[in-house]
């Protein structure tokens, strides 16, 4: 018999995922285990994986390994001690964006808290690479906080990354039972000081709805990132990866998330994506365009 809450939490019919394994996805997949690459989008099980390999034909690059220091309640990388640091790895991404031929690139990592500097020469690297390589292609950054050290995000940004991303995850209340080892308001700090660093970059970050917010929580999130300067949210359903994780407590419809992206367009963001099957890398090339056309119109750029 099923209960009435199984019955609130099955998923809808609008969270149902389109594969597609064509010649673009399977090709894709080739090319990454050849360069011996790893992507969050695989490691963390992304629903879009088939839409953004098969059809878009683009992919976000995990460096640092696959394994992460930390243990976050609603994320499926690899928790443990990782390998010691491939240094070649930055070359490798560089020469796959070549040969993948994108016009916006998304570079992120596991969080590396057994590293001084949190892994932000290699981040730098990776960087300086794939710019040398690919000098028209835009590079967006995802870092963890890396222990919160100001040296090591002032080594990041002076790389000059096109856009910062550095996710909120979820609202105040629940940070601590959610993620592990990071803090809500040293996420702010995070972008409060990108922003302080190199004014001219975009910063973005993201949140997970789903894992018990309120409607009201999520309305002080976009206020407090709006206070730190943040030009670009996504907004996206927290989707359970296996039963260890945390469970998902409410299922957003679409016509919510509509409202939701209303909200903070209004508040001031220069773009908001928010939808059930957003995530922070979705579509990434998209948000910066439409970033850079509010920055323009509104005489920032």
């Amino acid at each position: 018999m099923v209960t009435k809450n199984e019955e609130i939490l099955r998923k809808p019919e609008w969270l149902k995922i389109k594969l597609n394994t064509n010649q673009n996805y399977t090709g894709l997949k080739k090319m990454m285990r050849e360069k011996n690459l790893h992507t969050v989008c695989e490691e963390a099980r992304c629903p879009n994986i088939h839409e953004c390999w098969g059809e878009r034909r683009t992919a976000t690059f995990m460096i640092l390994g696959a394994v992460c220091t930390r243990a976050c309640r609603f994320c499926a990388v690899k928790t443990g001690l990782p390998n010691e640091l491939d240094l070649q790895e930055p070359e490798r991404v560089a020469e796959s964006v070549e040969l993948m031929n994108l016009k916006h690139v998304v570079i992120t990592a596991v969080a590396r808290d057994d590293l001084k500097d949190g892994g932000s020469e290699v981040y730098a690297e990776t960087i300086r690479k794939v710019r040398e390589r690919n000098p028209y292609t835009t590079i967006e950054v995802l870092p963890s906080d890396m222990g919160g050290s100001f040296d090591n995000w002032e080594r990041l940004m002076n790389a000059r990354p096109d856009i910062l991303n550095h996710n909120i995850e979820t609202v105040r209340r629940l940070t601590p039972r959610v993620r592990a080892r990071a803090t809500y308001d040293r996420s702010l700090e995070v972008l409060r000081r990108s922003k302080e660093l190199q004014p001219d970059i975009p910063t973005k970050s993201s949140l997970m709805v789903g894992l018990g917010e309120t409607w009201d929580e999520i309305l002080e999130v976009m206020d407090d990132l709006r206070a730190n300067d943040v030009d670009i949210m996504t907004i996206g359903q927290y989707l359970q990866p296996s039963r260890k994780h945390i469970k998902v407590q409410k299922y957003y419809t679409p016509l919510e998330f509509g409202k939701l992206r209303k909200i903070a367009m209004d508040k001031g963001f220069k773009h908001c994506q928010a939808g059930p099957m957003v995530r922070s890398s979705y579509h990434a090339d998209e948000q910066v365009n439409e970033a850079a056309k509010q920055r323009q119109a509104l005489g920032e750029a």
